[in-house]
Formats: C-alpha cells, sequence, structure tokens
C-alpha cells in the first residue's frame, strides 16, 4: 500500500490551530467523492471516523480501514444489523436506538460527526457508553419525536424508549448554533448559514431525510467564500510516528 504520512484524529491532536473552514472544505469534498463513490457501487463503509481517514502530504485524503464494509443490493437497500457497527462517537442515532436493519444514512451520519470535528479540533458527541452518547445527541439536536422522525422511535422500542424518558428536549438545533455560529470573537469555530444548513441535512434523526453523499457535494457550501482550498495549497505536517 502507499505510503500516507498522517491521520486526521492525530493531527487534530497535535495542530496548535483547527483547519480553516477552506481547508475543512477542502478535506470534506475528498471525503463525500470518496463515500459517493462507494455507495455508487453498493458498498457500506460503516466505520467511517477521523482515525480512519489517511491525509497525505499532497493534500490528498484517504478512507481506510474497510473491516466491517459490508455489500448491499442496492445503494438505499437495508442490511439486517447483525453486529455492533460503527464506532460509538460516530454511530447514527438509529443504530443507538436499537434499529434491526440499516443502510447507507449511517455512513452519513458519522460524515457529519468527522465534519463538525475538523471544525472544531474536538468529536461533538464523546458518549462514554451507548446511553451516554444518546443523552449527549439529544442534548445537542434535542429528544426525536413524531414530527422529526414519524414512528421512528417508537420502532425502534428496546433500551432506547426508557433513554427517551430521561433526555427532555434542551433546545435542539439552537445548541447545535451555538457550537457553530456564524462568527466568532473568540476564536472557536464559525460556520456560515450555507453549512449549517449541510450540518443540519446530515444530521438529521430520519435517516430516510439524510442527504446522501451525492447531494451533499451539490450543496451551495461549497460554491460560496471562502471556496474550497486546492490540495496542492493544504498545509503539510511531519509524519505521525515521529
Amino acid at each position: 500500500m502507499e505510503y500516507v504520512e498522517n491521520d486526521v484524529r492525530s493531527l487534530l491532536e497535535t495542530m496548535k490551530q483547527a483547519f480553516s473552514e477552506s481547508q475543512v472544505k477542502c478535506l470534506m469534498q475528498q471525503l463525500l467523492q470518496g463515500v459517493e463513490y462507494l455507495h455508487a457501487n453498493k458498498v457500506l463503509h460503516p466505520d467511517l471516523k477521523s482515525s480512519n481517514l489517511l491525509l497525505n502530504n499532497c493534500g490528498e485524503l484517504k478512507i481506510c480501514d474497510f473491516g466491517l464494509a459490508c455489500r448491499l443490493e442496492s445503494s438505499r437497500d437495508s442490511k439486517l444489523h447483525t453486529e455492533t457497527v460503527v464506532t460509538l462517537w460516530y454511530r447514527a442515532s438509529e443504530l443507538l436506538l436499537n434499529a434491526k436493519e440499516y443502510s447507507t444514512p449511517i455512513d452519513m451520519w458519522s460524515v457529519w460527526c468527522i465534519m463538525a470535528e475538523l471544525l472544531s479540533k474536538q468529536p461533538l458527541f464523546d458518549g462514554r457508553t451507548e446511553t451516554d452518547q444518546l443523552g449527549k445527541i439529544f442534548k445537542i439536536l434535542g429528544t426525536p419525536n413524531d414530527r422529526t422522525w414519524p414512528g421512528g422511535v417508537k420502532a425502534k422500542g428496546g433500551g432506547g424508549g426508557g433513554v427517551l424518558k430521561v433526555h427532555n428536549n434542551c433546545g435542539g438545533g439552537g445548541i447545535l448554533r451555538q457550537s457553530f455560529p456564524a462568527m466568532s470573537f473568540t476564536g472557536g469555530p464559525v460556520l456560515s448559514n450555507a453549512g449549517f444548513d449541510l450540518l443540519t441535512k446530515l444530521l438529521t434523526y430520519n435517516p430516510q431525510n439524510r442527504i446522501t453523499a451525492k447531494e451533499a457535494l451539490n450543496h451551495p457550501w461549497f460554491h460560496q467564500l471562502p471556496l474550497p482550498k486546492s490540495k496542492h495549497f493544504m498545509p503539510t505536517f511531519p509524519p505521525s510516528y515521529a
């Protein structure tokens, strides 16, 4: 296999400053192009996370670790949920609520978690257990209900019902917007209205409404200033092994 100097998670842990918005757009375009290619070829990853993304000193992003990858009959077909998939911090809400089947939308939830991590340098949902993970998601996005996910919560049943009674809606998208404001005077992550719109379309509870990789690539966020940085002008970093 080709030599790649770093993985994204290690870079985020050692960088003094987060990637700029134009650099994040460059990385997200490449990630979405890779995911779109997988889904178009009926392949589900499904363990996308920052430590499974490699970045070389030519600004090229590579998706790695296909140990859990599986093939679907079509890009939106469901696969029977027979084992725990996706690292906890990047695991979609339907899996945490005991969904018995899953499909390409679980990869797109992970893509959103990676986008938030690129902007802020740290995972947004860093739960220690599945229950803790759900609590952190509900605190930021609000508790799912029949309006945000018609019939979805009831259909999942299992442990999810008990958790829903404990965690109330704490403001939903408003708290998410506070984490990624349009402007900041403290040096924190900022995100335009178009960028926030992309976030919310990736991070929707109902998997049927979650934006696809192909749709995300055509989102206006990638066409507004600042434009995505060219790969050739991305920063370089010492190899992580050093």
